[in-house]
């Protein structure tokens, strides 16, 4: 009698804090396992190397809770990079630029939030033909060639670092984040804010959970998804400027594959795909496990054709996991 209570307090203990249980033990392996994994150098790039995706994890957490996702972030972030950098290379003025990128993902997460919700049509298929109208746009518009960036203002977006912690002794810089990453830490706790403490994250699992009950209960759920599906390509497109302020040039071939990563970190981190269900800390915990497996298969020289293969396997791994709990 005492043996079910125990299994169902181990099981809820497991449910809220496993993945941040697997990303210490994998952080500790890897400190004791890979070279160089531990310095301030390699902590400082691993956090730029996974504020991309962290970026848009954190309303792709939206996405899925709320019972859909979106395939066409994935070309949403070149072509923002793409369009600020042409129209800055145009005129000259980086806040226009960045606008004008900023609206164009507004505008196809916009496009996709009404053919999900007004059209009822599958969120797979909507979200596919946008990412290839998005890829397409991008070569459009770059002419199928980089566009380098040249502002001050747009690359100090990548480039400034801001000092964290300092040598006692001699102040020399020893870490130092960048505002990249600053970014990041911001969007999740704005957005973990939004999920855990406002109506319309409530609203948003609601819907996940049962979408005709949420329905009856008086929540606008057309407008919470078009909502949510209009911000998601909006961060998208800023996670693009940055990328591209990064590179120093727009490219409409970079971030190929991303959005697998972005919806494996958070299915890693316990967002349900079947709706309903997620939590920004468990993302975060996701997004840094596939960006620290990542790392470490880069410091120990493993072949990036390798690479595909064990991120593929972490997402099947993380989809069955998914399977698993839903089913318990």
């Amino acid at each position: 009698m005492t043996a079910t209570p125990a299994r169902a307090r181990l099981a809820a203990a497991l449910d809220r804090a496993g993945m941040l249980l697997v990303l210490a033990v994998l952080v500790a392996v890897c400190w004791a396992a890979v070279p160089g994994f531990g310095t301030s150098r390699n902590a400082a790039d691993l956090l730029l190397q996974v504020s991309t995706v962290g970026m848009v994890a954190s309303t792709m957490l939206f996405c899925l809770a709320s019972g859909n996702f979106d395939l066409s972030v994935g070309t949403v972030i070149p072509c923002g990079g793409v369009l600020c950098a042409l129209v800055l290379r145009q005129t000259g003025s980086a806040p226009l630029a960045i606008a004008v990128a900023l609206a164009f993902g507004a505008v196809v997460g916009l496009v996709n939030g009404v053919v999900v919700a007004k059209f009822r049509i599958n969120a797979l298929i909507a979200t596919l033909s946008t990412l290839m109208m998005a890829r397409g746009a991008a070569f459009v518009f770059a002419e199928g060639k980089s566009i380098g960036i040249n502002s001050p203002a747009v690359l100090n977006l990548a480039n400034v670092a801001f000092p964290v912690f300092r040598d006692p002794g001699t102040g020399a810089i020893v870490f130092q984040i960048s505002l990249p990453v600053w970014i990041c830490l911001g969007l999740f706790a704005f957005f973990g804010f939004v999920l855990a403490r406002t109506a319309f994250g409530r609203n948003t699992l609601a819907i996940g959970g049962n979408e005709e009950a949420a329905r009856l209960a008086g929540i606008a759920v057309d407008r919470v998804k078009i909502t949510i599906f209009a911000v998601q390509g909006l961060v998208a497109a800023l996670a693009g400027v940055l990328l591209a302020a990064r590179m120093g040039i727009g490219d409409p071939k970079t971030a190929q594959g991303i959005e697998l990563s972005i919806i494996s970190a958070c299915v890693l981190g316990g967002v349900s795909l079947a709706g309903g269900v997620g939590r920004m800390s468990h993302v975060v915990a996701g997004v840094f496990i596939m960006g620290i497996v990542e790392n470490a298969m880069n410091l120990l020289g493993i072949d990036s054709f390798y690479q595909y293969i064990v991120r593929g396997a972490i997402l099947l791994g993380a989809v069955l996991f998914d399977r698993f709990r839903t089913r318990r």
